[in-house]
């Protein structure tokens, strides 16, 4: 095949993500070995102002510093004599009764970046924020424990960074049936014709063309396998609404793979931040709302572990549009019908012990909650994934 009509047709690949031939080894790795729990990852990109998400309602200083921000008693959905959630994550109050909900407060990194996109990088790659790395912890999950590509998939347009390895990377994919239909492209089809051909090698084409040849493979076994389950369950009709039904899909029909990655964007409020944050929550809040009970009807919640994040909080102290500044220490989300300390897992941070930014102060390292979900949930060796030792909580 002519290079130039390779290069030409090369954009076929941006839905098919993508594993080289060579390791086509880890196929042969037992099942048992990758166990049976899924992990769903929820990443909310922006930088969601965590200290109007879970809400310190007792405490003066939150008032006081945010005079035109701060939520009203009435806007605040209490969990205890101090803290509440915004009105919108009324849904999670209901998990949260039934002890599926577990709060993670003050989750960040030392040295903490305020950089979005390197932020985002730190909690894709776990590693310290002076460090870079070209592949995500779920990639190298993938690349020790991966049975093939669709042992992790990103339910999305393209990769994140968490979800590419050294070796394996993930598949990327929004639709299972047109996933499946760009593999059956006559270019793919030729392309098998032309995989022992001398000029693969010549400037990594032969990475990129075996990585698509594999991938045929996984699109076809995540379609065949998906599309024997229907979902009765009603979601909202956004697009994370739409990416949670295809997960749930993807999990109801019994297909093997074990992470499953999601985002809902939006979250960097600068400006006029109530109403903004108001009804991204109440997206997130009533998407969780209907995946859960339609995993809960398929009785595959009981094998679920959901996870939400977000880059980093806020700031403290509003800003003079009536909007939050980027910030450092959030909370974490951990839903799920095997919590072992169900609620909210530590206290809030204190706002008036800040650091020098006036930022609130990192408790726990975000790698302490990766790890736990790594050896406790996923059944593996976190210090493999992450590189280093992590101490782990005890939330499952």
């Amino acid at each position: 095949m002519d290079r130039r009509k390779f290069l030409k047709q090369s954009s076929l690949a941006s839905s098919l993500f993508f594993v080289p031939s060579f390791v086509k080894a880890f196929e042969e790795v037992a099942s048992n070995k990758l166990g049976y729990k899924r992990l769903v990852i929820i990443q909310l990109s922006g930088g969601n102002d965590g200290l109007n998400t879970v809400i310190p309602f007792r405490n003066d200083l939150y008032y006081k510093e945010r005079p035109a921000l701060a939520l009203s008693k009435k806007d605040i959905i209490k969990l205890n004599d101090e803290i509440g959630l915004h009105s919108s994550l009324e849904p999670l109050k209901k998990l949260y009764d039934k002890g599926y909900l577990s709060i993670i407060n003050n989750v960040g990194y030392p040295n903490p970046v305020r950089s979005h996109f390197r932020s985002m990088d730190i909690w894709q790659t776990a590693t310290d924020s002076d460090t870079y790395s070209q592949n995500g912890w779920v990639g190298r999950y993938l690349d020790h424990y991966g049975k093939n590509s669709h042992s992790a998939i990103e339910v999305n347009e393209s990769l994140s960074l968490a979800m590419k390895g050294e070796n394996l990377n993930a598949i990327a994919t929004q639709d299972a049936k047109a996933l499946y239909n760009l593999s059956k492209d006559p270019y793919f089809k030729n392309l098998n014709r032309h995989q022992n051909d001398a000029h693969l090698s010549e400037h990594n084409l032969g990475y990129l063309y075996k990585s698509m040849i594999a991938a045929e493979s996984s699109a076809k076994y995540i379609y065949e396998t998906s599309k024997t389950v229907t979902s009765l369950q009603e979601y909202p009709n956004n697009k994370f609404g739409k990416q949670l039904k295809t997960t749930a899909q993807f999990i109801n029909s019994g297909l093997q793979t074990r992470v499953f990655y999601t985002s809902l964007g939006g979250f960097d409020t600068h400006v006029n931040q109530l109403n903004t944050q108001k009804k991204l929550l109440g997206q997130y809040a009533n998407g969780i709302d209907a995946f859960v009970q339609d995993l809960r009807n398929n009785n595959t919640f009981k094998d679920t572990l959901i996870l939400t994040f977000s880059e980093f909080g806020r700031r403290v102290k509003q800003n003079a549009s009536v909007g939050t500044d980027h910030g450092t220490a959030n909370n974490v989300f951990v839903i799920g019908e095997n919590l072992k300390k169900q609620g909210v897992y530590n206290n809030m941070a204190s706002l008036s012990d800040l650091d020098d930014n006036g930022d609130l102060k990192f408790e726990i390292d975000f790698r302490t909650i990766y790890a736990t979900v790594l050896d406790k949930w996923l059944e593996v060796d976190d210090k493999k994934v992450l590189n280093k030792s992590f101490n782990q909580l005890d939330f499952i």
